[in-house]
């Protein structure tokens, strides 16, 4: 009784300071998996953390914490104190990194950097991604997660498992739809998946965020009317990616594809990349305005026309921006 009293006192004359806060160099440290405390012990003193490793081990086991250190790459400071170390340790405060999916990527595009934090080949995280069926386990629309794994920036440990990956972001998705925003989504008469659908091109088209609203409006406008959606974006997304020019020539080589919008009627099966709380917003909220058509000018804002001869002189007073552009020049007085 009077070995462990004398043990305990030790230990508490040497942990005085064990929730301290080091202000030395940064140390990081990888626990691997499955290692035993004590070669977590030996790690933390091999790298000057731990100056007295055997009362350490002794203070792990009297609190508990042996038996219950997660694996990863942690990073303390010389000075850090036992306690210190330890809640770290069984609380897996590991270090993270950030990962930013920006508004309008497409699976194809996410695959990379979510390759980087998994491990994982970027081919193999694309397969898995795009799995037959994968929207049903994880309870959105389809098909497919395209445009369910929301853009925002995330923090993740590396090695995190895709799976853990996948269930964040289409999680940060499902909390985008709150109870107003499911009741706006019935007022505006549209399923989940066509007004996602239509929010993604939405976002694809916009270089603007103010003129989402009016953009939404004039495909919400086609729609009633019953009108195909004409969108640039959808048959670059047939076609696998974006091009400096669509050209007729590339529209009709893709005639029978369903994201084919000038071809197909209606809204496509699904969405073309990621959008965005604001291209939501805008789909859910799109302006009271009558235009059907719009083009870009160089800017990257639109100009918004109700009639096809309207829409017609707009292309040809942006060809002449486009043009004098190209030239260097100023653009026409009449295509100001």
């Amino acid at each position: 009784m009077m070995r462990a009293s004398a043990v305990l006192l030790a230990l508490v004359v040497v942990a005085s300071g064990c929730r301290s806060v080091g202000t030395g160099e940064e140390v990081e440290v990888t626990i691997p998996a499955g290692a035993s405390f004590a070669t977590v012990v030996d790690t933390l003193s091999a790298r000057g953390l731990v100056e007295r490793p055997s009362l350490f081990r002794l203070f792990g086991r009297l609190r508990g914490s042996d038996t219950r250190v997660r694996s990863g790459r942690y990073a303390f400071h010389e000075g850090d104190g036992w306690a210190t170390i330890l809640d770290a340790l069984v609380a897996g405060r590991v270090l993270t990194v950030a990962v930013t999916i920006p508004e309008g990527w497409t699976i194809a595009q996410m695959a990379e950097r979510l390759a980087e934090v998994t491990g994982l080949g970027p081919d193999s995280v694309r397969a898995l991604m795009s799995r037959d069926g994968v929207h049903e386990r994880w309870g959105v629309p389809g098909p497919g997660l395209e445009g369910y794994l929301f853009p925002d920036t995330y923090r993740f440990a590396e090695g995190t498992q895709l799976v853990t990956v996948l269930e964040t972001m289409v999680g940060r998705y499902r909390a985008y739809w709150t109870p107003d925003r499911l009741e706006r989504l019935e007022e505006v008469g549209l399923t989940e998946r066509e007004a996602v659908t239509l929010a993604s091109i939405v976002q694809a088209e916009a270089r603007v965020t103010e003129e989402m609203p009016s953009i939404a409006s004039v495909y919400h406008n086609r729609v009633e009317r019953g009108w195909r959606l004409e969108a640039d974006p959808t048959v670059l997304y047939a076609l696998g990616g974006p091009r400096e020019r669509l050209l007729y020539a590339a529209i009709d080589s893709v005639a029978d594809n369903p994201y084919n919008t000038y071809r197909q009627d209606g809204i496509p099966p699904g969405p073309i990349g990621a959008p965005g709380e604001a291209a939501l917003d805008a789909t859910l909220h799109p302006a009271a305005e009558p235009y059907l058509f719009f083009v870009a000018r160089p800017d990257g804002r639109h100009v918004f026309t109700r009639t096809l001869a309207e829409h017609n002189r707009a292309k040809a007073r942006a060809r002449l921006e486009f043009d004098a552009l190209g030239r260097g020049a100023s653009p026409p007085a009449d295509a100001r």
